[in-house]
């Protein structure tokens, strides 16, 4: 068994040609969809976090509404850049969100990717101290983030409050049990894996490594998600770990499928440079049904995975993104025993 979830970017695009037009488009069709997936028996919704972008910016007022429309599916981040993140604010947005969904928020949260503007955290108000990097800062950010999110009283309380405290020093509020076993980070590395495993956080990687050893991308992502459960193991968390991976994948079933998709069949591996090294992502998968069962009976860090994640082409609307996800979980899960 797997769990089966999507991940959409949220774009949206003032064309004719796009389905979601507007970020009211991007942000209603996401509920609808996320309602659609329950339907139809996935298990996760996610969405991408960029900011100054047309594309989902604020992920929380999201997931909240998203947790009132749905009960089972699990509601989840991939990933929110913590360069961005007041974490005494966050804390209180996703112990809300949490406790409204009834305790289903999985966080994906990182150092962050390459943005739309330079430095935007700056305009957030968040500067790297003297000596210091954004990559730093974000990490700084998360280890406050997870503290908080322990739920130990830090502040001292006021001896004349507006309204009665409890005993002792105060925490942020609304506090939600156990949502700290449920953040994950972002890596993209092998050596990124292992200190997520220190943190005792789970893995989430997606369709892109910040390294390239040569081997094909599957091969090199199973051996950083079986760094990380290595790194888990010797860590000696009492919990079990849990490793997402992303993919897009396409069952050609229609003649429209394949008008989206017929030139993604001959999709490969590429390798190129991002932030001035060289960089390994993963190729599309896209064919019929038997073809694809094939294809990803080869792919080793999905067989090595708990959670998959299928990337979503958002712009193409609600009705087909549900037809996809319903090709996937009726004509290809099954015959890999994800189902």
């Amino acid at each position: 068994m797997k769990r089966i979830g999507f991940l959409s970017f949220g774009h949206w695009t003032p064309s004719p040609h796009s389905a979601t037009c507007s970020a009211s488009d991007a942000l209603l069709q996401s509920i609808e969809l996320a309602v659609a997936a329950e339907e139809l028996g996935a298990d996760g919704a996610y969405f991408r976090v960029h900011h100054f972008a047309r594309q989902l910016g604020s992920p929380f007022p999201l997931l909240a509404a998203i947790g009132a429309r749905t009960k089972r599916i699990e509601i989840g981040t991939g990933v929110i850049d913590m360069r961005y993140e007041n974490p005494f604010y966050m804390v209180e947005d996703a112990g809300a969100a949490d406790l409204i969904s009834g305790g289903r928020l999985q966080l994906g949260i990182s150092r962050g990717s390459p943005e739309q503007v330079v430095d935007g955290y700056r305009y957030f108000g968040h500067v790297p101290k003297e000596g210091s990097d954004a990559a730093t800062m974000a990490r700084r950010h998360a280890a406050t983030f997870l503290e908080l999110l322990d739920g130990k009283g830090f502040a001292e309380p006021n001896p004349r409050p507006m309204f009665p405290n409890p005993p002792g020093l105060l925490r942020l509020e609304p506090h939600s049990p156990g949502l700290r076993d449920r953040i994950w980070w972002g890596a993209g590395s092998r050596a990124t894996a292992e200190w997520t495993a220190g943190q005792g956080l789970n893995l989430m990687s997606s369709t892109l490594l910040t390294e390239d050893t040569g081997v094909p991308f599957h091969q090199l992502q199973a051996e950083q998600i079986q760094r990380f459960r290595d790194a888990w193991a010797a860590a000696g968390h009492e919990r079990a770990a849990r490793v997402s991976v992303s993919r897009s994948i396409f069952p050609i079933v229609s003649d429209l499928d394949r008008a989206y998709f017929l030139r993604e069949t001959a999709s490969q591996d590429q390798v190129g440079l991002l932030e001035g090294g060289l960089a390994r992502f993963g190729k599309t998968y896209a064919a019929e049904p038997e073809q694809l069962v094939r294809d990803l009976a080869r792919d080793e860090a999905v067989a090595a995975a708990d959670t998959l994640l299928l990337t979503v082409p958002n712009q193409l609307g609600v009705d087909y993104n549900a037809h996809v996800l319903e090709s996937i979980l009726r004509l290809v899960a099954p015959e890999l025993g994800w189902r």
